[in-house]
């Protein structure tokens, strides 16, 4: 599981600094941004750390936090360029969460490809 901890490790990163631009770019209206940017990608994180460890349980924690991530994500992003085609300034929310929408896509790729270990 070595591929796929260091993957889950590195979307656990990404998911951090996609929250802290989230909330940047709208401290006052974002604070949510960074809360769940930086749970989920310490949940994230962790389950990567505890792939490399050898724990095969983690690897279904990833699977499960990552198809939650997916719909939510999905669901926001779905808003958010609704926002942005009625004229409202979401445009760098909209891009950010869809970028983060097509990373755990990219997530559940790479746990559905890798059976290691």
């Amino acid at each position: 599981m070595t591929f796929s901890g260091r993957w889950f490790v590195g979307f656990g990163v990404f998911l951090t600094l996609c929250g802290v631009a989230g909330y940047l770019s709208n401290p006052a209206g974002a604070k949510t941004a960074l809360m769940s940017g930086g749970t989920f990608g310490a949940l994230s994180a962790l389950w990567g750390v505890l792939m490399l460890m050898g724990f095969g349980w983690a690897r279904i924690a990833a699977w499960v936090s990552t198809l939650v991530l997916v719909a939510a994500f999905a669901w926001r992003s779905i808003a958010g360029w609704m926002a942005y085609a009625a004229g409202e300034p979401k445009l760098f929310a909209a891009s950010l969460i869809t970028l983060m929408l097509v990373a755990s896509l990219a997530s559940i790729i790479v746990l559905a490809r890798r059976s290691e270990g």
